[in-house]
C-alpha cells in the first residue's frame, strides 16, 4: 500500500495524491507487474470520449459503451473484438470479474454513478472533469475512491504538464510570498436556455432513456445533446463546470485548499468553514448565469494566511490590468498575488505559466521536486499497476470539484452563505442547500 500522503507544503512536493488520503496500488488490489496490461472498460467513446479511448488502448479493451451508436461509431469499429453495451450497469454486472479500471466519459450528469459504480466493484477509474455535475456527488467520489483504495484520476489533462507542477513548485516553495488573494476567470458566461416547445422522434441510434439516466423525464430534444448539454442546469455545469477544473488547477494546489478537507486533530469544523458570495447577471432557471463573480473568504490553512479568492465568468467580472502588471485580462485565467510577486496563468488548461514581478531577477527558484514526463492517462495507467502516483487522483479532484460546483451554487442564489468542507453542508441558506444535490430517477443511485 502506497504511504499515506499529507496535502502540505512539503509533504505534497513527496507524494500528489493530496488531501491525506489513501491511495491502494493494483499491485495489492489485483497483483499485477508493471509490465501487464489492464483489462479495460470504456464508457462515452464519442467526441471527447474518442481521445480518453485511444491513449489508454495500449492495454487491453474489453468493453465498450456508448448510449449512441452513431456518436460511438468510430471507437465501436476499431474496437469490435471488445464486448459492445449501452448500459454501463449491466455491463458492470456482467463483467465485473473481467475488468480491471474503467473510463467514464459521459455527460456531467452521469460521471458519479458510472464511476462511483466501478469503484465500489474495486475498479480503478479515469474520469473526465468535471468530476460530477453536482457538489455531493463529489464528495460521494472522493469517498469512495478512498473507502475502496482504487487509483483514479480527474480529466484535467493539463495536470501533467510543465505549467501545472512548475507553478505548484513556485506556490509551495513560496516563491511570490504570501498570498492573501486569488483570482481564477473563465470563458463569456453561459447563454440562456429555453426550454423547446416541440417534439421531434428520437434518432434511432439514441437510447434516450440511458443518455438520461439518473436525471429527472424530460422529453428528447436536440438543444440538449451532443456538447451543448453543458450549459443546461438539468445536465451540466455551465462555463465554470466546463473549465473550472482545468483554469483552477494551479491555483487550488498552490493555496493548498484540500487542507480545508482535512479535520484538525481536536479541532471545530467552524475552524474550516469558507464564507461565499455570489453576484451574477442573467439568471435563469434552466441554464448558468450570463456572468457571475463569486467571493471565497478562505480560512487560514496551517502557516498559510486566509485568502478571498474570485471566481468569475464573463468579460466584464475579470480582474482589471491593475492586477496583471498591466496585461489584458484574456478570457481564460487563474492568478495569484504574493506580496513578493504573482504566479499567473493565461492558459485555459494551465499548460503555461508565469511569474509577475518588479524584482522578478531576485526571487529564488525552487528545485523541481514535481515528476515529469510519462503524460496524463499514462501516469494513471501506471499507477494502477502499482508504479508511480497519480497527480489528479480523486483525493484533489473531489474538492476542486466541490469548490467549481459552488461557485455555480453560489451564482444562482446571489446571497451569502456558509459551506463546511468536512460535513458537506450549508448550514445557513436552505435555498444554496437545496442545490447541493438533486434526487435520482428510479433504478439510478449511487
Amino acid at each position: 500500500m502506497a504511504k499515506q500522503t499529507s496535502f502540505n507544503r512539503r509533504g505534497f512536493l513527496k507524494g500528489s495524491t493530496g488531501a491525506g488520503l489513501l491511495i491502494c496500488s493494483s499491485r495489492v488490489a489485483f497483483g499485477y507487474q508493471a509490465n501487464e496490461k489492464l483489462n479495460m472498460a470504456c464508457i462515452g467513446v464519442g467526441g471527447q470520449g474518442e481521445g480518453n479511448v485511444r491513449n489508454v488502448s495500449g492495454e487491453n479493451v474489453v468493453a465498450v459503451c456508448d448510449v449512441d451508436e452513431r456518436r460511438g461509431a468510430r471507437m465501436l469499429r476499431e474496437h469490435s473484438k471488445a464486448r459492445h453495451y449501452k448500459d454501463f450497469r449491466r455491463m458492470l454486472a456482467e463483467m465485473d470479474k473481467q475488468i480491471d479500471a474503467v473510463v467514464v466519459c459521459t455527460p456531467d450528469h452521469t460521471h458519479a454513478v458510472a464511476a462511483v459504480g466501478a469503484m465500489k466493484q474495486g475498479k480503478h477509474v479515469y474520469c473526465e472533469k468535471p468530476l460530477t455535475r453536482t457538489v455531493h456527488e463529489a464528495r460521494m467520489m472522493r469517498l469512495t475512491a478512498a473507502k475502496h483504495k482504487v487509483v483514479t484520476q480527474m480529466g484535467n489533462q493539463g495536470s501533467a504538464s510543465e505549467g501545472v507542477r512548475r507553478a505548484t513548485e513556485w506556490g509551495a516553495a513560496g516563491t511570490v510570498g504570501p498570498v492573501r488573494e486569488a483570482y481564477l476567470w473563465v470563458g463569456d458566461g453561459s447563454a440562456t436556455m429555453t426550454l423547446p416547445k416541440d417534439t421531434p422522434p428520437v434518432p434511432k441510434e439514441l437510447n434516450w432513456d440511458l443518455w438520461l439516466g439518473p436525471a429527472s423525464e424530460r422529453t428528447y430534444h436536440p438543444s440538449y445533446l451532443p456538447f451543448i448539454w453543458r450549459g443546461w442546469r438539468h445536465f451540466g455545469s455551465g462555463s465554470l463546470g466546463d473549465m473550472g477544473c482545468h483554469t483552477g488547477n494551479f491555483l487550488f494546489r498552490c493555496l493548498e485548499l484540500g487542507k480545508l478537507w482535512e479535520p484538525a486533530a481536536g479541532g471545530s469544523s467552524n475552524a474550516n468553514r469558507i464564507r461565499i458570495e455570489g453576484e451574477a447577471t442573467g439568471v435563469h432557471a434552466e441554464g448558468y448565469p450570463a456572468s457571475c463573480r463569486v467571493h471565497f473568504h478562505i480560512p487560514a490553512r496551517g502557516d498559510l494566511p486566509p485568502v478571498k479568492l474570485t471566481v468569475s465568468s464573463g468579460k466584464e467580472m475579470r480582474p482589471g490590468s491593475e492586477l496583471l502588471h498591466g496585461k489584458q485580462a484574456g478570457s481564460f485565467g487563474a492568478l495569484l498575488v504574493g506580496t513578493k510577486g504573482s504566479i499567473y496563468s493565461s492558459n485555459p488548461w494551465n499548460t503555461s505559466s508565469e511569474i509577475l514581478s518588479k524584482n522578478k531577477g531576485a526571487l529564488k527558484e525552487p528545485p523541481r521536486t514535481l515528476p515529469r514526463g510519462v503524460g496524463h492517462h499514462r501516469e494513471w495507467l501506471e499507477a494502477c499497476k502499482g508504479k508511480g502516483e497519480a497527480f489528479s487522483s480523486f483525493a484533489i479532484g473531489g474538492p476542486l470539484t466541490e469548490l467549481i460546483q459552488l461557485a455555480n451554487v453560489a451564482g444562482i442564489v446571489g446571497e451569502p452563505f456558509h459551506y463546511d468542507p468536512l460535513t458537506g453542508e450549508i448550514p445557513d441558506h436552505p435555498g444554496a442547500s437545496g442545490l447541493l444535490h438533486r434526487p435520482y430517477r428510479k433504478g439510478w443511485s449511487l
